[in-house]
């Protein structure tokens, strides 16, 4: 699918899944001042509240309002790591004055992420190919949660950092849904193929429609960059290339807004 962006310490819990970490993919993020490379920042009420829920995601320090720290213990009740109590200014002097951080402030491991061939074999997956901006990805991930999505693939290189605008964009859905980070996505698709997966590509010019295609399992839906769409060898390793039946006069939308509507469409559901 041809897309374009549309418009502009308290107490450690141990790492699961051993110390090998998958999840965090390219270069370290440059983040708040003094944040360890191998931590991930999280700002904002639901990436906040669903990591401190999860017992799988490490905690390494916690900075909170008085209002935002008394919702979150309303809410969750006693919290996993002790909250150091600040202002709104100390958290915007670590993430500049336009992050909408709504009190909270969180640093915190990095989640690992599954091995391609410990995906389930009946599982709705999503792959992203060379999708960069980390509005887009995170908004994938939150639509991806609310559609019991059982993975994202995507790229080691070619891809943002799980932190930061990705996280407040993803709203809590990096708990749900993990990232599985491969180093070559069309080796990725030919694995996928070989075990069964009907690999959907979704370009404006593909020759059948979503409706055609309707519901299958297992699958993985494949969306392209912004502007770029999918590349060559990647259209090649897809059993289909569907379309978006639009039937207005713009026939180009956000990758995220097309994630949406293919996952629906694509959704088995009841009478």
């Amino acid at each position: 699918m041809n897309t374009r962006r549309d418009g502009p310490g308290g107490p450690r819990t141990s790492r699961p899944g051993g110390s090998r970490d998958r999840f965090r993919h390219g270069p370290p993020s440059s983040g708040p001042r003094g944040v360890s490379g191998d931590h991930v920042v999280l700002y904002g009420w639901h990436p906040v509240s669903q990591a401190l829920a999860n017992e799988g995601r490490g905690l390494h320090r916690l900075l909170a309002t008085e209002n935002a720290l008394a919702r979150l213990t309303e809410e969750l009740g006693p919290l996993r790591i002790d909250a150091e109590m600040v202002r709104p200014n100390a958290i915007n002097a670590l993430l500049g004055p336009d992050a909408v951080h709504q009190g909270l402030y969180l640093e915190a491991d990095p989640l690992p992420g599954p091995e391609l061939d410990e995906l389930p074999d009946d599982a709705l997956l999503l792959a992203l190919d060379q999708i960069t901006d980390p509005h887009n990805v995170g908004a994938i991930v939150r639509t991806a949660a609310a559609f019991g999505v059982a993975g994202i693939i995507t790229t080691a290189r070619h891809s943002p950092t799980a932190t930061g605008v990705l996280a407040k964009s993803a709203s809590g859905g990096l708990e749900h849904v993990p990232l599985v980070i491969v180093r070559n996505l069309s080796d990725a698709l030919i694995d996928l193929g070989k075990r069964g997966f009907t690999r959907i590509g979704l370009d404006s010019e593909g020759e059948t429609t979503l409706d055609a295609v309707g519901p299958k399992r297992p699958a993985v839906i494949v969306l392209g960059a912004e502007g770029k769409g999918l590349r060559q060898r990647t259209r090649d390793n897809c059993d289909v290339l569907a379309r978006i039946p639009f039937s207005g006069e713009i026939r180009s939308i956000n990758v995220s807004n097309a994630a949406a509507i293919t996952l629906y469409a694509l959704s088995v559901r009841g009478d």
